[in-house]
């Protein structure tokens, strides 16, 4: 399975955390998404900025 995520929010005045988290997982603009695989990894970093995206559970490739 697969996770498509969203970015909702900004990194302005974010955590360095949650920026880190976020170039992670590869997302860089709102409104931009990435597909990842699920993995408790990924499940980290997501549950880390959960307040600034969307997730999605899509069909694996």
């Amino acid at each position: 399975m697969a996770l498509k995520i969203t970015q909702l929010k900004g990194l302005v005045g974010t955590k360095p955390k949650q920026r880190e988290s976020m170039r992670s997982l590869g997302l860089k603009r709102i409104g931009q998404s990435v597909v990842r695989e699920d993995s408790p990894i990924v499940r980290g970093q997501i549950n880390t900025v959960r307040h600034m995206v969307e997730v999605e559970e899509v069909a694996g490739e």
